[in-house]
This record gives structure tokens, sequence and C-alpha cells, in this order.
């Protein structure tokens, strides 16, 4: 399947370099607007998902999609694309430059390619990581198109955990060193790049989390979901509320010292 992968990282990656340069044209120009849930949106968010569904459905009309400012309903198809069109944006309308565009492809509600463009930062994240599925292929986790992989460094006070905004009470009972980033895909990325030994998003939705997912895993650093596993996804289920509290470390040891301080934000 090396062609087919080839395509898939090839079409993904013009996408969002594509996308990613007009929204540099817009970078801290917009202004955003609050939706239902409380996350805000701006017209560049609603530019980026109608282009990169519009490109998807002429490249593989056979592939659905799911994203976060239209299509909410998992699709019957095999492979599906899940968009994130603007991750950060309320850094991206106040000028700061952490976010980035995010798509992931599952095959079979699973996700097995992401890939994140932050183009302020002139960062590339990709990996392939195919599980229990029947396909084959080359996995790992890039920057850049260099490897990367989670840190092994032993914990101690001047390692970094990356918190999301609503996280934030446990930052004082942390053994190390926090960062708030306002980007749910970076805050993993970071643990997958190895410069933080973990983080925790409490309200990420599934777009949020399907492209990171896989960098993640392909990266050797350890998914630990809150709620129960997000895949793979229902077909006909409606995924525009729920949201999926994750813990993300660097090493499964790790899980030990961090579990104990974000316990409130499992689903009983």
């Amino acid at each position: 399947m090396s062609n087919f992968w080839d395509q898939i990282f090839n079409f993904a990656s013009t996408t969002v370099n594509d996308v990613g340069h007009q929204l540099m044209l817009d970078f801290g120009t917009v202004q955003a607007d609050e939706k239902a849930d409380g996350s805000l949106v701006t017209r560049s968010d609603q530019w980026a998902d109608l282009e990169i569904r519009t490109r998807i459905a002429a490249t593989f009309p056979e592939h659905g999609v799911l994203s976060e400012e239209a299509e909410h309903i998992f699709p019957h198809q095999d492979w599906c694309w899940i968009i994130d069109p603007l991750d950060g944006t309320t850094n991206f309308a106040r000028g700061i430059p952490i976010w980035g565009i995010s798509v992931g492809l599952l095959y079979q509600g699973i996700p097995v390619f992401g890939l994140i463009h932050l183009p302020p930062l002139h960062q590339t994240f990709h990996g392939f990581w195919f599980g229990s599925s029947s396909l084959t292929g080359t996995e790992g986790a890039f920057l850049n198109g260099q490897p990367i992989h989670a840190s092994s460094d032993p914990l101690t006070s001047n390692h970094f955990f990356n918190l999301c905004s609503r996280s934030v009470a446990i930052a004082p009972h942390l053994p190390c060193k926090i960062r708030m980033l306002g980007m749910a895909a970076y805050n993993f990325l970071t643990v997958a790049l190895g410069a933080t030994l973990g983080g925790i998003e409490a309200t990420p939705k599934i777009w949020d989390i399907a492209g990171s997912w896989v960098i993640v895993k392909a990266a050797g650093a350890v998914w630990c979901p809150l709620s129960g596993e997000p895949f793979p996804l229902e077909i006909g289920r409606n995924y525009g509320t729920q949201s999926y509290p994750t813990l993300v470390v660097s090493q499964p040891q790790l899980l030990s010292v961090f579990e104990p301080f974000v316990d409130n934000f499992k689903h009983k």
C-alpha cells in the first residue's frame, strides 16, 4: 500500500499548507464569535473547513468526512477524514502563534494517519499507526519529516506537564512545571516530540484528538482516555457535543504518577 500512503500524505500535506498560507493572512485580524458550547469560531475556521472538505470530495469521493464546523454524523464509509480546520482559534484570533490545522484519516472507525500543521511555527507533524487493523505500511511519527519519539527521561521538578484551561486546578499539586498552550492537539504533540512528559485535555472533541492520537501512539507515548476508549467511532452517531477527557504521558510508568491528579476528570 506504499503508493496509497504516499498519496494520502501528499494530499494532506499540500492541503494543509495551502490552507495554512491563507490563514496566515487572517492571523490576528479576524473577529471571533462564541458558539453554543462556549468555544470560539471565526470566518477563517469556516472557510478552512469548507476548503478541506471540498478538496477531499474532489480527490477521494468514496471517503466520508467528519468536521468541526459542518459534518458531525459519523458516516458509513470504511475510510473517513476528520477535520479540525483551526485548532487554537482563541490563540489565532488574539495573535498568539500556537494554532494549527489537523486532519486524521480513519479506517473502519479507527485513526491510522494524522497530520497537524502549525503555520506560525513552521512545524508539521504526521504519523502512521495501524494497530490491530489489517493495514500494512511503515509506522512512525515525524516532525518536518524527521522521526520523533516520546521522552524516556525520569520525572524531575524541571520537566513539563501541559494543562488545558479547564484543568488548572490541579497545577499546584503536580510534581513538575506546567505549561498551557491553548491548542488541544499541541498539548499532546509536545509529549510525542519528547518536549514534555505529559498533558491533559478535559473537554476535547473528536476532531481535537483524531490526528494527534495517531502521532502520539506512533511516537511511543501512552494515550489514556478518562471516559472510555474513543475509537472505533460508531456509524450514524452524532459526535458534535461528545467530549473525550484524555491524559497522555511519555511512558507507562508515569501513569501511576499523574492519574491520581486527573481522577476528577474521569466520567463515572
